[in-house]
């Protein structure tokens, strides 16, 4: 998996696992800097390096690796349920001793690590027929990192390539990366790994296979017609890399089951990984996940890193997020009073030395009444190292209260109402009000960006301090904007809302509805709501205000 690679931890490969993953940037409006994305501290640790030459320099004195004293099952086919066969050599000896006085620290932090995964690892491997020792393949693949990747692009804890990943059905794309979830990768590891093994026959082949590549292996046992690992790690044919994966395997092994005789007596090791799951629509923020749960934007992304952009695919229909255990009724009750607003943030912005006020606005862009605005500068002459504030916008989200049955009564303050000219589109309007263009079509309910027409009302839900950062049209605090926006003011929106003697209602779309159960709710057929709200499908969405004829 790892052909011509150095593995992960061993190699002084390992790099920082947050470049590009947490995504919480807009397409239109300002946009979020790379560097204010709201990142973990914990997901930004980067596992010490181990000196790999000083580790190759030391294996490669252990002499020859064939005709030492190995273990009974290094000599026959073992079953490959039984477990995983060991062996004590001069290589493994190295490693026994390298992690107990050189990379003690660092074996302790693995050891500490594997108190997540090691119960959810065992019943994955048992499942499959697989030595349960194999979960120690982890360990030294990425130290139970699921963020770790290598110089080779090799992902997460088992440390899949892309193409390996994706051939054990793993998705990886720009929204989702599953070799960062445990259980899946794990998963996939246990297939592939079943795969070497029923290829090889051994062990100790199948997992050097793992690292460094099935067809490395097949053509050194052929062409030195020997039959073992140990026998083909004496040839010059595996690299020293490869050849140090299986004794560095069986040492971490030996260590992990029976650590207090290898003096590893405090070890404080991490609960085990638990979570519940919850059925979500496309483009759910972690944010909202969190609020819903009532737990942390933190605690949230912990159990989803396998979510590049900070929120729930966009190209999928559905998606089960993971959320912290115990919370799913909660989440469910919760989810019919999530809203969503714009909203503005900010990040900090160090000046250094000659930087301009048009240059700072171009790398965030903003513009310069807005930057001097809110940071209260009457002058474009900026000091080197002063702080300045950078805003951005984002979206935020609010539970309804409890019995308000409409986002139109209980936000009215954060409500503009457009109303859609000729040559409008989604991307048009998103950047004039200076928000996201998907959340416009969440928020309306519509099918995708595309089905708009001239006339439609479109609800943007903005809160005030963004329209007094965004443009001078969102700025106005009129009725009516010269853009064809509506402030929508009290007596206004008492217009908009039915009242009880009104020949209709309006019925704001919860999640979990659907048209069937809305039309049961209110005796109206499915048909005549969609001819009453300009439907072409039956596909409405959260939040979407449906007009409905009193029967």
């Amino acid at each position: 998996m790892l052909a011509g690679a150095l593995s992960v931890l061993g190699g002084c490969s390992l790099r920082s696992p947050v470049v590009d993953f947490f995504d919480n940037s807009f397409s239109s409006g300002m946009t979020e800097p790379a560097d204010a994305a709201d990142t973990d501290k914990e997901l930004q640790e980067i596992e010490p390096l181990v000196c790999s030459q000083e580790e190759l320099t030391s294996l490669n004195s252990t002499g020859d690796w064939k005709g030492q004293a190995i273990s009974r099952a290094d000599s026959v086919k073992e079953s490959a349920q039984a477990e995983f066969p060991t062996v004590v050599n001069n290589q493994v000896e190295m490693y026994l001793d390298l992690f107990q006085n050189r990379q003690r620290n660092q074996f302790a932090r693995w050891l500490a690590r594997s108190g997540k995964y090691r119960t959810m690892m065992e019943e994955v491997l048992t499942d499959a027929g697989l030595p349960p020792g194999l979960i120690y393949l982890a360990m030294i693949e990425s130290g139970y990192n699921p963020l770790a990747f290598s110089q080779a692009k090799a992902v997460g804890l088992w440390q899949f390539m892309k193409a390996t990943g994706k051939q054990y059905n793993l998705r990886i794309d720009g929204y989702v990366d599953e070799r960062r979830d445990a259980l899946k990768s794990t998963r996939a590891a246990a297939n592939y790994l079943s795969d070497l093994y029923r290829e090889f026959g051994d062990w100790h082949l199948a997992v050097a296979a793992y690292n460094g590549g099935p067809g490395k292996l097949r053509s050194g046992l052929k062409r030195y017609r020997v039959n073992s690992f140990w026998e083909l790690a004496d040839k010059k044919h595996l690299s020293l890399e490869t050849k140090r994966y299986v004794p560095k395997l069986i040492a971490a092994l030996l260590i992990a089951k029976n650590p207090e005789q290898f003096g590893f007596t405090e070890i404080s090791y991490e609960s085990p990984l638990e979570y519940d799951t919850l059925q979500v629509g496309p483009g759910m923020s972690l944010d909202a996940v969190a609020l819903v749960t009532g737990s942390t934007l933190d605690k949230v992304k912990q159990l989803n890193l396998e979510l590049r952009k900070n929120k729930t695919p966009t190209n999928s229909t559905s998606y089960k997020i993971k959320i912290p255990i115990g919370t799913v009724e909660l989440a469910k009750h919760n989810l019919t009073r999530l809203h969503s607003f714009a909203t503005t943030a900010y990040t900090t912005h160090i000046v250094g030395n000659n930087e301009t006020l048009t240059a700072i606005c171009r790398k965030y862009g903003i513009n310069k009444t807005t930057l001097l605005k809110v940071n209260n500068l009457r002058n474009t002459k900026l000091l080197a190292g002063k702080s300045l504030r950078i805003p951005y916008s984002t979206i935020s989200y609010r539970l309804l209260p409890e019995g308000a049955t409409s986002a139109l009564v209980a936000y009215k303050d954060s409500l503009i109402l457009h109303r859609i000219k000729k040559g409008d589109t989604i991307s048009k309007i998103a950047r004039q009000y200076n928000v996201p263009a998907q959340m416009i079509v969440a928020w309306n309910g519509l099918q995708n960006a595309h089905t708009i027409r001239a006339g439609q009302q479109l609800a943007l839900y903005i809160d005030r301090e963004l329209s007094e950062t965004g443009s001078s049209e969102s700025k106005m605090e009129l009725a009516q904007l010269p853009n064809g926006g509506i402030i929508l003011k009290p007596n206004a929106l008492k217009q908009r809302v039915a009242s009880p003697t009104s020949s209709y209602y309006y019925y704001n779309v919860k999640n979990g509805d659907s048209l069937w159960t809305i039309s049961r709710r209110f005796g109206a057929s499915t048909s005549n709501i969609k001819k009453w709200n300009n439907l072409k499908t039956n596909l409405i969405h959260p939040g979407a205000t449906l007009k409905i004829i009193k029967g």
